[in-house]
């Protein structure tokens, strides 16, 4: 489903312009990253598997790390385009608590029905009673939008050299709710 995704997402083009190498390549990382929210985060997924939502906590103090050897495992030629992305990314990122929306799809003839309200909703219940906002970067203006009409704030975009734009969204930490003073009673 995650697969399907990128086959016309244009920082996934960007990374791996072959349609057949980006399928492969992905697959693999994205299997990776699907197993390393399942351990450290959350996925979760729609029964028809038409829609999905992958969450990582961040730091994840006890998360395998994943060096250049796992990425160029599975990235080989394309390695660079993906520590460029990586390096831009991470520069983006706080070091602060926070939780990380990794991926939210809805497969297109499903969009319109409320499933990825449905996804954020579920994780945000989570995620508010931490008191920890969400970061995310997403690779279009349809989800950039889509966010965005979900509470997410935009920052500025994020560039890549000849590549389309990314933008770095968060949904603030909800506030912190003050302990009312006892009321005395004359």
């Amino acid at each position: 489903m995650l697969t399907d995704a990128v086959a016309d997402d244009p920082v996934a083009e960007w990374l791996v312009p072959d349609p057949h190498e980006r399928r492969s390549i992905f697959q693999g990382l994205l299997s990776m990253e699907v197993d390393h929210a399942v351990e450290w985060g959350s996925v979760d997924v729609l029964l028809d598997m038409t829609g999905v939502a992958v969450w990582r906590r961040h730091p994840a103090n006890d998360a395998a790390v994943l060096s250049d050897h796992h990425l160029g495992t599975f990235t080989k030629r394309a390695l660079p385009r993906f520590r460029q992305l990586n390096a831009l990314v991470d520069s983006y990122r706080s070091a602060a608590p926070h939780h990380w929306l990794a991926w939210l799809y809805v497969s297109p003839r499903r969009r319109g029905q409320g499933i990825g309200t449905a996804l954020l909703a579920r994780q945000h219940q989570v995620v508010d009673q931490l008191g920890h906002p969400i970061d995310v970067v997403v690779t279009s203006e349809p989800a950039r939008d889509f966010l965005h009409a979900h509470g997410y704030f935009a920052g500025l975009p994020l560039h890549l050299p000849s590549s389309p734009r990314l933008w770095p969204l968060r949904c603030a930490a909800p506030p912190a709710t003050q302990p009312t003073a006892p009321v005395r009673i004359a």
